[in-house]
């Protein structure tokens, strides 16, 4: 049998409606529609998970067309960038270059991408339960691997023609400059790190970073059917001598970039299992020596006024009384006098000393105040570990480089 993987975006009528899919159009019209068997369809999307046909006929049961869905997550996600677009437009006077996410969606350039998945013909497939744990498992792996910069939007799986197969829609999208998530196939690619076939030659049609890509899915999809006990043709059955030997390089050197990446992750695991203080865990972190950091130096600095005033004032005062007291012309009353006064200034004094060591303990640790003095603390705190994490990432880069290995690829960071 052969495995078969087609995609495509747009035909003679624009890009592909996902009405097809989930059969939202009148299947009585359609002669290869077997409309008892279309009750055995399953489909996915991103938003309500599974789904079957059974669920549109329960009243109280709302479900929302792959249309729907897809219209939705693309209003979600690049929303942000269509607005920034029309401001750009705007202070360039280009208005009429406004697009929507509607548009966007539309549009065979930035459309989702459909994927035809078969196993077999009408004379010979896979069971519908064989093919669906294949999809599904490739689905996941699909998602682990590429799910940061490609999104999978939904698939029908139809069981209701002569072959059973399965429709999946998906978007690739990635930053563009201005740091908003828009969708582009070719930066989202490049950033996964997929490379073009011949990368020193220009970049056309047939030597793109998608051609790359499909060899990888293919791989994919060929490596889960071994497992299931498939051993199928992996010969394309399309194309010219020239482009079946230049497919079998790109899938065997796809093989043995994915084996040694697949070894790559599995020591990263390995490494963030060997962690002990977590990402998570830096900013509780953070705080708590802030807290002891803020505590000892509001003891410090209370001590300190403390000393100083005692010290300060209680000097001053001794200085009077010694002056007073050695006058010999002082007779026994006066100077039995002066010694009482003498000593309730010293009382008073100690008494206006803790008074205000308590009042600048009470405004250190008032929520206002602490929080202000906590911050640069924090701060100071967040730099030393930055400059420790750097001084281990270059140690980290200078072993890699003794040993041969290339260094790590940045990844781009984007808020889902």
């Amino acid at each position: 049998m052969k495995l078969t993987r087609h995609n495509g975006r747009a035909g003679k009528n624009g890009a592909y409606n996902p009405k097809h899919n989930d059969r939202q159009f009148e299947v009585a019209n359609s002669d290869h529609i077997d409309q008892e068997r279309a009750k055995q369809n399953v489909y996915w999307d991103c938003y309500q998970g599974y789904r079957f046909p059974t669920d549109q006929a329960q009243e109280d049961q709302i479900t929302y067309s792959f249309e729907q869905i897809e219209q939705a997550f693309y209003s979600e996600r690049y929303d942000d960038f269509c607005e920034a677009q029309h401001e750009r437009n705007r202070k360039t006077g280009h208005t009429g270059r406004d697009r929507s996410t509607k548009d966007l969606w539309e549009d065979k350039k930035t459309c989702p991408e459909e994927s035809l998945i078969q196993i077999g013909t009408m004379e010979k497939s896979v069971s519908p339960a064989v093919l669906a744990e294949i999809a599904a498992e490739f689905f996941e792996e699909f998602d682990r691997r590429f799910g940061k910069h490609i999104h999978i939007l939904d698939w029908a799986l139809h069981l209701d023609e002569a072959t059973p197969h399965i429709h999946e829609r998906h978007v690739f999208d990635c930053e563009n400059r201005y740091g908003e998530i828009a969708p582009q196939q070719e930066k989202a690619l490049e950033a996964l790190g997929f490379e073009r076939p011949h990368p020193d030659q220009k970049a056309s049609k047939l030597n793109s970073r998608k051609i790359t890509f499909d060899a990888a899915c293919r791989v994919m999809l060929f490596d889960i059917c071994e497992r299931h006990g498939l051993h199928l043709d992996r010969e394309p059955e399309y194309g010219g001598r020239a482009y079946l030997e230049k497919q079998d390089y790109i899938l065997m050197k796809q093989k043995e970039k994915m084996a040694v990446q697949d070894q790559q992750i599995e020591s990263k695991e390995a490494e963030l299992e060997a962690i002990t203080i977590r990402i998570e865990d830096t900013e509780a972190f953070v705080e708590e020596v802030a807290d002891a950091a803020y505590e000892q130096a509001v003891d410090v600095v209370t001590k300190t006024v403390q000393e100083e005033i005692r010290n300060e004032d209680f000097d001053l005062i001794e200085e009077h009384r010694r002056i007073i007291l050695n006058n010999a012309e002082l007779s026994d009353r006066e100077r039995n006098f002066a010694h009482r006064i003498f000593a309730g200034l010293m009382n008073r004094f100690k008494g206006m000393t803790r008074h205000i060591s308590e009042r600048m303990a009470a405004i250190f640790r008032s929520p206002e105040k602490k929080a202000e003095i906590k911050e640069p603390i924090k701060e100071s705190i967040r730099d030393r570990l930055a400059r420790n994490q750097k001084k281990a990432d270059e140690l980290n880069a200078r072993r890699r480089a003794e040993r041969g290995v290339p260094p790590k690829r940045k990844q781009q960071n984007i808020e889902l």
